[in-house]
């Protein structure tokens, strides 16, 4: 974009795509760096990122099957029941019947789950805190609204 351009206005398509690369490039090493920080920081639960994720789902959506839970994550059923069974076994999780579905029981957060994910995210609230940068409420919306818009238009990928 040029000087002259508003800053409100929707990038030529040419543009908006040499920028998303620019996004693509700094997602894959934060993701990396945050993956390895949450391990390096989470034996204090004895959390892996994996079941992390599914307690996170668990905790955001309610109990759910691990379809479900591979779909939202976009990751394969196979690697989400490895992670369930992690976190059943740590007493983390445990499944109870689904009305909808005899053969695909839902997976539920414990009290021990509950508490041990919500101690990770107080110390990653408190670490969160120190970004600093001077970013306004508009910078992180506009980073959301962005990396929504993108992962939105992958939906479609299949992870099976």
């Amino acid at each position: 974009m040029d000087d002259t351009t508003p800053s409100s206005t929707p990038l030529p398509p040419d543009e908006l795509a040499d920028r998303l690369a620019q996004v693509f490039s700094l997602v894959g090493p934060l993701y990396r760096r945050a993956h390895r920080k949450v391990e390096v920081t989470a034996p204090v639960e004895g959390l892996s990122v994996g079941v992390r994720a599914v307690l996170d789902l668990l905790r955001e959506h309610g109990p759910m099957t691990v379809p479900r839970m591979g779909r939202a994550q976009a990751l394969s059923r196979q690697f989400v029941q490895r992670m369930v069974n992690d976190a059943a076994a740590q007493g983390l999780v445990e499944t109870v019947p689904n009305p909808a579905h005899r053969r695909s029981p839902l997976v539920r957060l414990t009290d021990t789950g509950s508490a041990a994910l919500s101690a990770l995210l107080e110390r990653e609230h408190a670490l969160l805190r120190q970004v600093g940068g001077g970013l306004t409420r508009a910078d992180v919306d506009g980073c959301v609204k962005v990396l929504s818009h993108m992962l939105a238009f992958l939906d479609d990928v299949d992870v099976n």
